[in-house]
């Protein structure tokens, strides 16, 4: 079971969760399953995703301004250089979600990041898990929270170093960024991504 798009008081239809809160809704409509370009906009994804882990998206969205700030604009280059120093001021920081398992995977993953540009860079490896398109997912109950590529980009990040990249993450990542389009059947989104 699961609830299918509804139509919001625009008349446009979308998925559940876009269709209510202002913020997720110019989420839903301008970002969420669209490509994304570049190193920086890939990281800012992946450290989203792993922030968000146990929390509501929405409040991430909310703190996406001080996550910027906080993390030089996901500049790879800048949040690899970070020491003890910047751990300490970025969990003093209300600004974002102070976890320190968190924050410490988000300044591995920029190294990590760095490292990789040697194989093509993050977004070419993130984008080399790309599966062949699915069907349009009914309802909420139809989209899935992993699938094998997930699970096979999961492993290879954690082989390349980076940390709370799980399955799950990975998969909302792959929506996130238009590698998976799990936007509902009748969404007005549905069909845009890639």
């Amino acid at each position: 079971m699961g609830t299918p798009a509804i139509v919001g008081d625009d008349g446009v239809a979308r998925c559940p969760w876009g269709a209510g809160d202002p913020v997720n809704l110019a989420y839903h409509d301008t970002e969420w399953g669209l490509r994304v370009s570049g190193e920086s906009a890939h990281l800012e994804r992946l450290t989203l995703e792993a922030f968000q882990s146990g929390l509501s998206w929405l409040t991430i969205l909310n703190k996406r301004p001080a996550f910027r700030a906080a993390f030089a604009d996901f500049d790879a280059d800048v949040v690899a250089a970070y020491g003890p120093a910047d751990v300490e001021r970025l969990m003093a920081d209300a600004g974002i979600v102070r976890n320190l398992r968190k924050v410490e995977a988000a300044i591995a993953n920029a190294r990590a990041t760095v490292a990789l540009r040697d194989q093509g860079g993050l977004e070419e490896f993130l984008w080399s898990f790309r599966p062949e398109p699915g069907p349009a997912p009914v309802t909420t109950g139809d989209v899935p929270t992993t699938s094998p590529e997930s699970v096979a980009m999961s492993k290879a990040l954690k082989k390349a170093g980076f940390a709370h990249v799980g399955p799950t993450t990975m998969y909302a990542l792959m929506e996130a960024v238009g590698l998976v389009d799990d936007h509902l059947e009748g969404c007005h989104r549905r069909g845009v991504a890639g």
